[in-house]
């Protein structure tokens, strides 16, 4: 009588698990979950190291499944759940972590094969499902196989011949072992960004060019459009928002490579999907972000901050925070015309292995006059097992063992404005490194 109340009760709480190991299967248990939280990235040619479809596929990892899960280490989700809630939320319910653990400690069984769900039809390549329109680098890269290479510009030229709204993009590496990360970046006719780079040849900056930030954050030059980063596969915007790529503009690939003692090519591209029909808000990437920082040698938790004011309404549609190896937590902060102040992401634990976008579960109202602000926190201590270099003094760059604070976030507002009319003139919208 005992044992059957305290499984009714945990049952109550949420917090179920399989009273009877064995009765939890692959078929009819497992196979639902994997598809919910893990097939996006395990199954072949995504990132995961190892396809999670079929019962042939898992059985092999249950134990190595049963540890990712218990420690909430897999998958990868970093928002603290007492502030905001998320449309991409891939972290486990208690209930969920409980049946993966019960599969695995009663042998993984497969069950009846008659329990599977229907597999679920990801389009192949693409997370975002079948671009209109695919633009590939002109030619692909050689990359040697040691030593330390610098961040590249290329041009990838669209050719556009109208204004067009695109309501999904996604960059697809061209060979996952050596693309570290890339950000496409609009550029329209009108801008002064790179404008004598031929297509398909890649630039670097000259070396020791000391950096100067913006005058007043602005890059009028250049937007983030989207970009590959561990744990972002790609951008699909709600119904009735979309970005806007003028006719007659192309996108710059901003792209790391790390070697990997294996020489190599990569011909990385990016996919579009349009909008059908002209949205009722137009989506911006903007950034709140700090380009003056010092980190003093072995500061176990220095802090940094950012801010972007609106000077108009606007709607707020993801959050992205971006550090390198030693960032540590990050926070996004509202504060009202009036006074109030509401967190809109916390992330805790920082890891810069899994650089993730938290898509708002519904668009939030910022009003005019509303500053967000970011704070972060950066472990250049030996205490940090990822820090490069705990005796250095650490500032902006573009390099992993540099650091970066920025607060990524993408805003909606009515497509008729003027750009620079929705910010005050501390900050505005970016390109720039991930």
């Amino acid at each position: 009588m005992e044992t059957k109340w305290i499984a009714l009760l945990c049952s109550a709480a949420g917090l179920a698990f399989a009273a009877d190991p064995a009765a939890t299967t692959f078929s009819k248990n497992v196979a639902p979950i994997l598809q919910k939280h893990c097939q996006q990235c395990h199954r072949p040619g995504e990132i995961g190291p190892m396809p999670l479809d079929t019962y042939q596929q898992a059985r092999p990892w249950a134990k190595a499944i049963r540890q990712a899960v218990a420690t909430r280490k897999m998958p990868p989700w970093f928002a603290d759940s007492r502030y905001g809630h998320f449309s991409n939320d891939v972290s486990l319910a208690q209930n969920e972590i409980d049946t993966l653990v019960a599969w695995a400690d009663a042998g993984a069984p497969e069950g009846n094969p008659a329990d599977l769900p229907k597999p679920v039809a990801f389009e192949e390549g693409w997370a975002i499902g079948k671009p209109d329109l695919v633009l590939e680098m002109p030619k692909a890269l050689p990359i040697p196989a040691r030593g330390t290479l610098d961040i590249i510009y290329l041009v990838v030229p669209a050719d556009f011949k109208e204004d067009r709204w695109v309501q999904a993009a996604e960059v697809r590496p061209g060979n996952r072992a050596l693309v570290h990360h890339i950000n496409a970046i609009l550029r329209t006719p009108d801008q002064r960004t790179m404008r004598n780079l031929a297509p398909g040849v890649p630039y670097s900056p000259p070396k020791n060019t000391k950096f100067t930030p913006p005058p007043d954050g602005w890059q009028p030059d250049s937007e983030f459009f989207v970009g590959y980063v561990p744990g972002l596969f790609g951008k699909r915007w709600p119904e009735g928002e979309a970005k806007f790529v003028p006719a007659g503009s192309d996108f710059i690939f901003q792209i790391h490579y790390s070697t990997n003692g294996t020489a190599g090519t990569d011909q990385s591209k990016i996919g579009l999907i349009f909008s059908k029909e002209p949205p009722k808000q137009r989506v911006l990437s903007a950034v709140a972000k700090s380009w003056t920082f010092v980190i003093p040698p072995g500061d176990a938790h220095h802090e940094v901050h950012s801010v972007v004011e609106f000077a108009s309404d606007v709607t707020l549609v993801s959050l992205q925070p971006h550090m390198h190896y030693r960032g540590s937590d990050y926070e996004y902060k509202a504060v009202y015309p009036t006074g109030e102040t509401e967190v809109l992401l916390r992330v805790p634990k920082y890891d810069f292995n899994w650089q993730l976008t938290y898509f708002l579960a519904k668009p939030k109202l910022i009003p005019r006059g509303t500053r967000i602000e970011c704070t972060a926190h950066f472990d250049n201590s030996v205490n940090n097992p990822a820090n490069p270099d705990p005796n250095a003094t650490v500032t902006y760059g573009e390099q992993s063992w540099d650091e970066m604070m920025s607060g990524w976030m993408e805003i909606g507002f009515d497509p008729g404005k003027n750009v620079k009319s929705l910010f005050a003139a501390i900050t505005g919208p970016a390109g720039g490194g991930k």
